[in-house]
């Protein structure tokens, strides 16, 4: 699908997602509880991946990394900042993004760490067990984002994880100000928001023009209220506000205006990347000047897509249904 909309850079941490079918007792063999996310040294990663005999997919993943994906899946024209090894993965996850006509010039790269990745081992319950190395991905500096020329860009999006590197982070939100670009910010995790919401609320006043929250994350933000309510607040700070609702929808609010888009409701597989898929099919719709209705609608499809399938890989044949779906807008 070719498209004149708008050029989106991504900001975010760039892994590579690893993903592993395995039984039960091997878990045994991995630190820490079953299920959710903790930090693994890499050479505990390479002993179980060694144990894994290659028996795992490698997909490009990280929050933006995501976002930004799909968007190029739908044809937009999209970048990426964020820094890897000088290794196979980090070559994985340009060529990656370069084959679906994405920019790599805002990549950086270092050969004292290795590409981030994320181990994801998924057992017979369907519950994921994600160990995770940043690597590089936490080595990027506030000295090369200056050196970023964000005037090639019209969109800067922004995963919350990065507010873990302030100095860095901080500079992207200049830079991209100064540039005049739009920017929108991800809230990320309700555990990000508590970490940081002072500066959160103070960022959004001054720089965002698009935020993205589920309402965990929203909670974290402004307190425990009715969701529509969340929404109206955060449009207060920002231009376009949303509300994730998981199989409740979400809810989008500019100005006086609020809407509710109901969820395309499918029997889920796997949730992850929901949110990230969700915010390619709204960012597709926004840049082609679409309602906010429709921008909406566009993301429960793409979310829709996501949770039917392990990880953030959607198939191919339905990337081209999707694009069917979105019909091209020459705004």
């Amino acid at each position: 699908m070719k498209t004149t909309a708008m050029r989106v850079l991504g900001v975010g941490s760039p892994l590579l997602d690893l993903l592993a079918r395995v039984e039960e007792p091997f878990l045994e063999k991995v630190p820490g509880a079953k299920g959710g996310m903790e930090l693994l040294a890499p050479e505990v990663m390479d002993r179980l991946l060694e144990q894994l005999a290659d028996e795992y997919a490698v997909v490009p993943g990280g929050a933006a990394g995501n976002t930004v994906f799909g968007l190029a899946r739908l044809g937009v024209p999209v970048g990426m900042l964020g820094k890897t090894g000088k290794d196979a993965y980090g070559e994985i996850y340009r060529s990656s993004l370069v084959r679906l006509g994405g920019s790599e010039s805002a990549f950086f790269e270092t050969d004292q760490l290795p590409t981030g990745r994320c181990l994801a081992l998924i057992t017979p319950d369907g519950e994921r067990t994600m160990r995770t190395f940043f690597g590089a991905s936490s080595d990027l500096t506030a000295e090369e984002v200056e050196t970023v020329d964000f005037s090639a860009y019209d969109l800067v999006y922004i995963e919350g994880y990065q507010l873990f590197h302030q100095a860095m982070i901080e500079a992207v939100f200049r830079q991209a100000k100064a540039a005049g670009c739009r920017i929108g910010l991800d809230l990320a995790s309700f555990e990000v928001v508590g970490l940081f919401r002072e500066r959160l609320l103070e960022l959004l006043k001054e720089y965002v023009d698009l935020v993205f929250a589920n309402e965990d994350e929203a909670t974290a933000l402004l307190g425990d209220k009715p969701a529509e309510q969340q929404a109206r607040e955060l449009a207060r700070f920002c231009e376009i506000a949303a509300v994730k609702l998981g199989p409740r929808g979400s809810l989008i609010a500019s100005g006086d205006m609020l809407c509710h888009v109901p969820a395309d409701v499918v029997k889920a597989v796997d949730t992850t990347a929901a949110g990230d898929l969700w915010a390619s099919g709204f960012l597709f719709g926004y840049l082609h000047g679409r309602p906010l209705s429709e921008c909406g609608r566009y993301a429960s499809m793409t979310a829709r897509e996501v949770v039917q399938v392990v990880g953030s890989k959607i198939p191919e044949q339905r990337w081209e249904a999707l694009c069917r779906s979105f019909q091209p807008y020459n705004n």
